[in-house]
């Protein structure tokens, strides 16, 4: 069963992932999360753990970074473990004056920068996008909880250093809320593989004005990125 980058055998994965890009924060959301936490897959230290949460099997692991890493880990989870649904859950850098360090983003829509659909041949422009169902089913329990979320699209992007120093401009007009590098691949492999898909992100930094969290607020809004998560999945 093993595939080239994941040692866990069937059965080893939940329906539902959880998908961080650090696979160190996989293991965090394993060992204080999951009840009964078991390591599934260790293949290139990209940690993979089962275990339950309020009584339901959830699986968390690591997608490392970009669309073609994340293109890896879920096309194989979704097409080899029989996973339903993957949930991002990340970190993103805001492009909009509304989106503030803390907030909790919703990718509704994922713009890319990526060559990554090309490979489907499609004779136009794909909009990769979410689940509806995982979308509202985690807006509706952040209003439970009072989490300050936002619903839009973002960018995954190709490059974190990027030497056009303009690149930012046209997605800030078109009202991009933000950067990160992983959701349109996510998408777009949920979409051709017809599978359920959402990307919950947490502002980290603020492109346009320079603020960032330190560690000790980044941990705590990354807890209520990841409660928000296990809550919907």
């Amino acid at each position: 069963m093993a595939t080239p980058h994941n040692r866990g055998e069937k059965g080893d994965f939940a329906r539902t992932v959880l998908m961080p890009g650090d696979p160190l924060r996989a293991k965090f959301i394993a060992m204080h999360f999951l009840e009964n936490p078991r390591l599934v897959t260790d293949v290139r230290n990209m940690l993979g753990f089962t275990g339950t949460y309020g009584g339901k099997e959830i699986s968390v692991m690591g997608a490392g970074m970009g669309m073609p890493s994340m293109g890896i880990y879920c096309h194989e989870l979704f097409s080899f473990y029989d996973v339903d649904q993957i949930i991002r859950v990340g970190t993103a850098g805001s492009i909009s004056q509304d989106c503030k360090v803390r907030d909790i983003v919703l990718a509704e829509g994922a713009c890319t920068n990526s060559a990554f659909a090309s490979q489907y041949r499609l004779k136009g422009t794909f909009a990769p996008t979410a689940d509806f169902g995982l979308l509202n089913a985690a807006y509706t329990a952040a209003g439970k909880s009072g989490l300050s979320v936002k619903v839009g699209n973002v960018l995954s992007s190709d490059t974190f250093y990027c030497d056009d120093p303009d690149a930012n401009d046209g997605w800030i007009r078109m009202g991009v809320l933000c950067i990160e590098m992983e959701s349109a691949a996510l998408y777009m492999e949920a979409a051709r593989l017809h599978k359920k898909a959402l990307s919950i992100l947490t502002i980290s930094d603020e492109i346009l004005t320079g603020r960032e969290l330190s560690s000790d607020q980044r941990e705590r809004s990354f807890t209520d990125m990841m409660e928000l998560a296990l809550s919907i999945a």
